[in-house]
């Protein structure tokens, strides 16, 4: 069994498409899934998605490129309490992107900081954005936990090998999406092949980041596959192992979505 542990089911929104890629996810083996929140509106939307189908989780939380349009910031307690639903199994996606830079840079750090603090409230694990930011979201890491433990996952991983290796030492998780299998994906490879065994996850962020061969076109949670088998070759596992691999290592990190 496969979990695809980042995705954005709101975003397919035509009459029956997300019965329809839920089903298609499932036919392909990928059993569960967790749609994410990137705004106040979209995380309540992601547990109402959540509620709808047995094999979806929700993660809530404010994306830092939608950082300046949740002035002020969103209360740490704020996300806690929502996060207290029974689907909903952790905070974010949250982080900082200086890569599109859509909001002042102080902003996404205060943003930051607010679901780093929910999630330490909250008891969950943080879904972590990283784009181009890496020793930013490197201190801000080591600051807050020196406050206090919280657990998190670098999503879609495609920073520097450096910020992979302190992630790890921190007892962070890292998932990989289809950038595992484009041609200039080399570097997120060699992360892929060197992280640890027990911390390592897979992903679409769906509708994005289609892997090969779907590149260009809509992504969807079925096609965690692809880029699982891409995985499972790159540490020499066969797929059935690296599915077993990676779905425990989500419930160890996601306790609340145990089965």
């Amino acid at each position: 069994m496969l979990i695809d542990s980042h995705c954005h089911l709101d975003y397919f929104t035509q009459p029956g498409e997300q019965e329809e890629v839920i089903a298609r996810a499932r036919a392909a083996g990928v059993e569960e899934m967790v749609t994410i929140g990137v705004t106040l509106r979209q995380s309540r939307e992601a547990i109402a998605i959540a509620e709808r189908f047995a094999p979806v989780w929700a993660c809530i939380g404010v994306h830092p490129n939608h950082a300046a349009d949740e002035l002020p910031v969103v209360a740490p307690a704020t996300l806690a309490a929502l996060a207290a639903h029974p689907k909903v199994i952790g905070i974010g996606e949250s982080g900082l992107d200086y890569f599109y830079a859509k909001a002042p840079r102080e902003i996404q750090q205060e943003n930051f900081r607010a679901n780093i603090r929910a999630a330490r409230l909250a008891g969950l694990p943080l879904c972590i954005h990283a784009r181009d930011a890496d020793e930013d979201i490197a201190r801000i890491l080591r600051e807050e936990r020196a406050e206090g433990h919280f657990d998190f996952l670098l999503h879609c991983f495609s920073s520097s090998r450096a910020l992979a290796e302190e992630a790890l030492a921190m007892g962070g998780y890292i998932s990989f999406s289809g950038i595992l299998t484009f041609p200039k994906g080399e570097a997120v490879r060699e992360v892929a092949a060197m992280a640890s065994a027990g911390r390592i996850l897979v992903e679409t962020d769906s509708p994005y980041l289609a892997p090969v061969p779907h590149r260009g076109k809509r992504n969807e949670p079925a096609y965690t596959a692809l880029t699982a088998a891409r995985l499972a070759a790159l540490r020499g596992l066969a797929p059935e192992d690296l599915a077993a691999l990676t779905t425990a290592n989500f419930r160890r990190l996601f306790k609340k979505a145990a089965r």
